[in-house]
């Protein structure tokens, strides 16, 4: 494990070589950092990590995104997550795997009241419908370690949130 500073990540590339498969699952959120903040973190710290990541020899990079990722949203969440896909891509890997998971569901050790009452609602609605609006993250995690370990001929292939849970079960 190598702890890097991401506003100096550029120092840090030796802790990017001699990888064959790169994961992120680098992200924040505007509450917590602010909208530039979190830009920074889930669009330029990714972008810049992928970087580093192929000129360190990747082959494969596994990112996950959002569902709904969209650079051409209004929103910006959407927008930073679209703009970051189509970022990752153009750095040229032989294999871009992007996930885009519904609302994840997991426990979180800092306290966000709205998203734990709609985690209960979402966890509940599973049940009846496990595809529909959310995944564990275990699930999320399962998924990206099965689709590096699949063959693949795609240069980019997209997961959404149906194909993470069935890749998940694998």
């Amino acid at each position: 494990q190598a702890v890097v500073d991401f506003e100096r990540l550029g120092e840090h590339a030796a802790a990017f070589q001699g990888h064959d498969v790169g994961f992120c699952c680098l992200g924040t959120t505007r509450a917590k950092a602010g909208a530039d903040g979190f830009v920074r973190v889930d669009r330029d710290y990714v972008a810049q990590a992928a970087e580093l990541a192929r000129a360190g020899g990747c082959k494969h990079f596994v990112l996950q995104s959002s569902r709904g990722a969209n650079a051409q949203s209004r929103f910006l969440y959407l927008r930073v997550k679209g703009e970051v896909e189509n970022l990752v891509q153009a750095v040229g890997f032989d294999r871009c795997t992007i996930l885009r998971p519904a609302v994840l569901l997991c426990k979180r050790q800092e306290s966000r009241p709205v998203e734990w009452i709609a985690q209960q609602f979402l966890g509940a609605v599973a049940w009846v419908f496990p595809t529909a609006n959310s995944v564990p993250v275990e699930t999320v995690a399962r998924a990206m370690v099965a689709c590096v370990l699949q063959p693949g001929q795609e240069k980019v292939k997209l997961l959404e949130n149906r194909a993470i849970h069935e890749l998940g079960k694998a």
